[in-house]
């Protein structure tokens, strides 16, 4: 395999030097060049044709989102935020993501160098990512609910026989998420009307984007989303995001269905992980679930979705197609404990047909 090339874009030469020593450390990416501003790296785009660029938010001259537009525009390449840990750090980075960037790099208020350094196997493994990740697909926003199937190339959906529960509980649905998440996520739910049952959701973020992305999603739905509470009664017509520092679990007391937070070990590299949020519903809703794994990284949700599966939950992934990165369903493929592959346009409504 090839070098995945890499131009950094920050006006602070301090973090133009870490970031070059971090992917120097790396024999599978090549530092090809650095720019203190998006006007130089406008020119060195054209000159060096890198695979992936690093791109700070806040610089003089012209700001990173607005030379993300431009460069989405005419010469879609794949992109890395690196983003401050601010509540404006965070909505400006979810706007980031909106516009096409792949992932982000949280950068400190203090002690950056230390910090980023800290992270350097996670920068690294973003970089890698970001070079294969399918950023084409964001053209495919327009994409309306009728136009399904003329999409060439899917996988056909096995017929599926809705299981009748034993149980007294509602229908409930799970989303998990990572890399593109923020507006897969974004995308099915504003398809929910609003008085669709509970809908609980693990990202891949940080605490401190948390908040900003459940505002992000209470913006675009009829539901009611927010930060759920240890304890907190699942209700219909409102949506759970987990906090960016905790496992989110969904637990049977009594007649009710309560949330759990849970500071436990990290798994599969994350907390909150949307394993941990599937295993519990496995055992709590059993049949009354639907699992829907969208967009992301790793193998996260895999085992859990099978958990669900194994069950009775009706279970669905985003295709391959319109996934930045197919990995989370790709893997829950590869188990075989999927029901329907949909592309992304078409979840909210496969969802609903399914309740």
């Amino acid at each position: 395999m090839n070098k995945v090339r890499v131009l950094i874009i920050d006006d602070s030469l301090l973090i133009r030097r870490i970031l070059t020593e971090i992917f120097n450390s790396s024999p599978d990416i090549e530092v090809v060049g650095t720019a203190a501003n998006p006007y130089i790296a406008r020119d060195m785009i054209k000159q060096l044709n890198p695979d992936v660029l690093t791109l700070d938010i806040e610089m003089p001259e012209m700001d990173g989102i607005t030379f993300l537009k431009n460069l989405m525009r005419l010469r879609p390449t794949p992109v890395v935020m690196i983003s401050t840990l601010t509540e404006r750090g965070a909505d400006i980075t979810l706007e980031a993501l909106s516009l096409g960037a792949v992932d982000f790099v949280p950068k400190p208020k203090v002690d950056v160098a230390n910090t980023l350094n800290d992270y350097a196997e996670e920068i690294i493994g973003k970089v890698k990512m970001a070079a294969l990740a399918n950023i084409r697909n964001f053209e495919n926003k327009g994409l309306k609910s009728g136009d399904i199937e003329k999409i060439p190339g899917q996988l056909n959906e096995k017929p599926y026989l809705i299981k009748k529960s034993s149980t007294t509980f509602n229908k409930i649905i799970a989303l998990g998420a990572s890399t593109g998440g923020t507006e897969a996520i974004k995308s099915v739910v504003k398809g929910f009307p609003a008085d669709t049952p509970a809908v609980v959701i693990t990202q891949h973020l940080p605490l401190a984007f948390s908040e900003s992305f459940a505002k992000h999603i209470d913006l675009v739905t009829e539901m009611t989303t927010c930060i759920p509470k240890h304890g907190q009664i699942v209700e219909a017509g409102h949506i759970y995001l987990a906090p960016g520092d905790r496992h989110m679990k969904v637990m049977k007391e009594g007649s009710r269905l309560v949330i759990h937070l849970h500071n436990g070990e990290y798994v599969n590299r994350h907390k909150p992980a949307v394993d941990v949020m599937f295993s519990s519903l496995a055992r709590s809703v059993g049949a009354n679930a639907i699992a829907v794994l969208l967009t992301g990284m790793g193998v996260d949700g895999a085992k859990g979705m099978r958990e669900m599966h194994d069950a009775g939950a009706i279970t669905v992934i985003q295709d391959e197609r319109t996934s930045i990165v197919w990995g989370m369903p790709g893997a829950a493929y590869k188990l075989g404990c999927v029901d329907h592959i949909v592309p992304l346009h078409g979840i909210a409504n496969k969802v609903l047909s399914l309740i």
